[in-house]
């Protein structure tokens, strides 16, 4: 969820807002109608951002095949997403470690070592770790979906991207 509230703010700051969907689900369903943990609130609020009122959910099958780019937090997480979509190729290609957009983070490595850090299970200072690796990646995100949105409108696409 801190990188949904993230991603809606840059999209809505680039004049995107109306144009991409941001959605977070979760890959087990053990957080399934739960808010937004109480130490990400705190931290999003302290760096400006509107935190929503929403419960977390579940990713089905039905998300994955109708989103245009899937963005998984660990390697643990992508292999689930996977799994999920029955691992089926055209997924495989629109599931991306989120920090893969973060120019300063390694490239050609193995998807674990991509992983944005837990914070579930430390204190507050996990949260903020996370926010500064979510905010890290969030222009890059923003940038490979203005060029995706380009392309499709250059192709003649009616597709989302």
């Amino acid at each position: 969820p801190m990188a949904e509230v993230v991603l809606r703010d840059r999209f809505e700051r680039a004049g995107l807002g109306d144009v991409v969907v941001v959605d977070s689900t979760g890959v087990s369903g053990e957080e399934d109608g739960n808010p937004i943990d109480h130490r990400a609130q705190v931290v999003l609020r302290a760096a400006g951002y509107d935190v929503p009122r929403r419960r977390a959910r579940q990713v089905t099958a039905v998300d994955l095949a109708s989103h245009d780019l899937v963005l998984a937090m660990t390697a643990s997480h992508a292999r689930a997403l996977r799994r999920i979509g029955h691992d089926e190729p055209a997924l495989a290609e629109r599931v991306r470690m989120y920090r893969s957009f973060d120019p300063a983070a390694p490239t050609g490595v193995p998807e674990h070592e991509l992983d944005v850090d837990d914070p579930w299970y430390g204190d507050q200072a996990g949260f903020e770790t996370t926010l500064a690796e979510v905010e890290a990646a969030a222009d890059g995100v923003v940038e490979h979906v203005r060029r995706a949105l380009r392309a499709a409108q250059e192709g003649g696409s009616t597709g989302r991207a």
